[in-house]
């Protein structure tokens, strides 16, 4: 797989389109830390790592989150990719439609959403966008 994120993004997008309650993937650290960045926003329900801990081979378990039969999650957008990566400073951290969606950040801190990305005054690559 050339882009895992990229495909982290389309599966999520396609299980909201298709009307899933659950998607799984495989796991990594930084997909894991997008997910519960998402859970935490409030766009999917749970975030659950699957697998005995000593096997090569563990699951990504998230659950999607519905108003009615409409997903929570209206659009993903990846911003940064393998061929052209984005990075800003903490002054440059875009607001993704006016403050209603979340912009997620790869720093030297981790993982952060816009938010906590300005509230602790650090840039880092732009990963997605969120709404």
């Amino acid at each position: 797989m050339q882009d895992p994120i990229s495909d982290f993004l389309t599966r999520i997008r396609n299980a909201g389109l298709a009307q899933h309650a659950e998607v799984l993937m495989p796991h990594s650290k930084m997909k894991e830390s997008i997910a519960q960045i998402l859970k935490d926003e409030g766009y999917i329900s749970s975030v659950s790592v699957e697998g005995a801990a000593g096997t090569p081979v563990k699951q990504l378990k998230l659950s999607l989150k519905y108003q009615g039969r409409r997903n929570v999650i209206v659009g993903l957008k990846q911003v940064s990719t393998p061929g052209l990566r984005r990075y800003v400073c903490s002054t440059e951290i875009p607001r993704v439609l006016g403050g209603l969606g979340v912009a997620i950040l790869s720093t030297p801190k981790g993982i952060l959403s816009d938010s906590q990305a300005r509230r602790e005054k650090v840039g880092g690559e732009l990963v997605c966008y969120v709404w």
